[in-house]
């Protein structure tokens, strides 16, 4: 359940992120990069601290967890965005666009892993390829008029973060579904004959 509140707060991070850019794609671009700086490292934070915060009880319990290392990837990001953002203004079209072509496949890996558990309508595939293709579009056009990148980048971000959290609401939905269909079993106590 965990793991569900971490990837809901980085969709809704990923949509406040898309609206930004699509309200103001060409104002304020420095202040829109420290935003984002810090969308990223709330997440990013959030997800380490809830790792040390759980340490102690996954160790008593036997459990052994990955280090959160995109937690920590998306807290040095946001921070070097924030601290930063003049290089970033540069470069940022191509760290977002390599983020939502990442961002797409990682969307087709997830739809394609939950098959074996519910029927993925054909729609929800097409939008990950979309989102694929506006990152490759902004990675071979990177330096074009900021506006148009930055209204892709918003409006990719919002479809992408829209259509993660559906995924992540029928996934929840079909989990728990699954687990009221969990009958417990009394263990009956054999008499023996004497």
């Amino acid at each position: 359940m965990r793991n569900f509140n971490y990837y809901a707060l980085s969709s809704i991070c990923a949509l406040i992120i898309g609206v930004l850019l699509v309200v103001w794609p060409g104002e304020a671009v420095r202040y829109l990069v420290i935003t984002i700086g810090v969308l990223f490292l709330l997440p990013g934070l959030i997800g380490v601290f809830g790792y040390f915060a759980t340490a102690k009880r996954r160790e008593e319990a036997g459990i052994k967890s990955v280090f959160p290392v995109a937690a920590v990837g998306s807290a040095l990001l946001g921070f070097w965005l924030m601290i930063m953002p003049d290089f970033f203004i540069t470069t940022l079209m191509y760290v977002l666009g390599v983020l939502l072509v990442l961002a797409g496949l990682s969307q087709l890996f997830n739809f394609i892993s939950v098959r074996s558990i519910t029927r993925v309508p054909f729609l929800m595939y097409v939008i990950p390829v979309l989102v694929l293709l506006a990152g490759v579009v902004v990675l071979a056009n990177p330096f074009q008029a900021a506006t148009l990148p930055f209204t892709i980048l918003g409006v990719s971000a919002i479809v992408y973060s829209l259509t993660d959290l559906i995924r992540l609401i029928r996934f929840k939905k079909k989990v728990m579904k699954e687990e009221e269909n969990i009958v417990d079993i009394t263990p009956i106590e054999e008499i023996k004959d004497k």
